[in-house]
């Protein structure tokens, strides 16, 4: 019995109507390709895929081999220090409405511990500025894990950029749909594809681990929506067209961590810079090159070629989410660099680790919602510093 609902299961998911165009089946993408495309090609099989997993671990620990005897040796070299927060005052009973009760006490009761206490109201509010700091990472923790990052997004873009250089659909569009879907892969497509997704498994692994951010449901997301893009393209053998969406979203991700790098080394003019031509090349390349090459080949030269069919809305769907998501980030690196041009230098972005003293009293004192409950983009400053968390438009 559960061997007949697993197998009705099996072909209801794996229908051919749904995954590929009219008139091809999945025994035809069994067969192996002509001699003309060399002896190691074939057609992608879903179960390739099964590959990212042991290679997502495999990037994980050569992420905490690199973090601990490259990156951390580097900012040790740059006067970065490997120490924390300032610690809080051992005291029992705050510390017994923290971890019990609010991290974030309203005016009320700040009014209580201050009469319990004996203590001065702006006193208790640093207390638990403090305290809920002294948890946080310290920034030799977070660039290291931006060096990694960085290093690793500067590889792909320059592995990506020579390989699709010899590509014919880099400089042709229309041929991601000649022949569709009998297009083979090669080693070096398929190394290039399942590298991307493995390193986003391994950002899923990570997130538990890393720097907590206020983000951090979003970003989960927005990793599933990243996995789930590339894992479905990848089964359908849409993979010419996936490879451009790759290495048109690498352009920009190591700038992003370049910047952060340099903010934590404190190096601000050359932060500066960095993020406002990360901005520059983020906004081309996600609200101008993105739609003019990919949604115009994915949406009006594939109907033309192939025609649509269900996988294909699917695919263009996800594209289009895509294309939104690009906005959105961008309305918010345009504001981030809007307001560090009027104050000189540039601000934080909402998902910081550590917080400021002079708002958070502020808004406490106020007995409103308590410290920093902005939304997940405000931009709250941090010394005048890039926001020590990640910033908006990180895709």
């Amino acid at each position: 019995m559960a061997a007949a609902v697993s197998a009705l299961l099996s072909a209801w998911f794996w229908n051919e109507r749904f995954w590929l165009p009219h008139n091809v089946t999945w025994a035809d993408l069994a067969r192996e390709p002509g001699p003309e495309w060399g002896s190691d090609a074939q057609y992608p099989r879903a179960w390739h895929v099964l590959f990212a997993f042991p290679l997502a671990l495999g990037i994980f620990a050569v992420r905490l081999l690199f973090e601990r005897f490259i990156a951390k040796p580097c900012a040790i070299k740059l006067g970065i220090q490997d120490g924390g927060p300032h610690r809080a005052q051992p005291n029992a009973i705050l510390e017994k409405v923290f971890t019990s009760i609010t991290k974030c006490p309203d005016g009320r009761r700040l009014e209580g511990l201050s009469k319990q206490l004996d203590w001065d109201v702006r006193k208790i509010q640093h207390w638990f500025r403090h305290r809920r700091n002294q948890d946080k990472p310290s920034v030799l923790t977070k660039f290291c894990e931006s060096m990694w990052k960085f290093t690793f997004y500067l590889s792909i873009f320059s592995y990506g950029f020579k390989f699709m250089w010899s590509t014919p659909w880099f400089w042709d569009t229309r041929q991601c749909w000649y022949n569709y879907p009998f297009q083979p892969l090669t080693s070096g497509l398929y190394y290039y594809y399942i590298l991307q997704l493995a390193f986003y498994w391994s950002l899923m692994f990570s997130q538990f681990t890393d720097i907590k951010r206020k983000d951090f449901l979003m970003m989960f997301v927005h990793h599933w929506f990243a996995v789930g893009l590339i894992t479905f393209s990848y089964v359908n053998n849409m993979v010419r067209v996936g490879t451009l969406v790759l290495f048109l979203h690498d352009a920009a991700d190591f700038l992003l961590e370049a910047a952060k790098m340099a903010n934590y080394a404190k190096y601000q003019h050359l932060c500066d810079a960095i993020f406002m031509f990360f901005g520059v090349v983020f906004i081309v390349t996600r609200l101008v090159i993105y739609p003019y090459w990919i949604l115009n080949t994915t949406l009006f030269e594939s109907w033309e070629l192939i025609g649509p069919y269900p996988s294909w809305w699917l695919f263009n769907g996800l594209l289009v989410t895509l294309q939104v998501m690009h906005v959105i980030w961008s309305c918010l690196i345009i504001r981030v660099a809007y307001k560090a041009l009027m104050r000189g230098k540039v601000s934080k972005d909402d998902r910081s680790d550590v917080e400021s003293s002079s708002e958070e009293e502020d808004m406490t004192s106020n007995s409103t919602k308590g410290i920093f409950s902005t939304s997940s983009n405000g931009a709250n400053r941090l010394n005048g510093h890039v926001a020590s968390a990640q910033w908006p438009g990180e895709a």
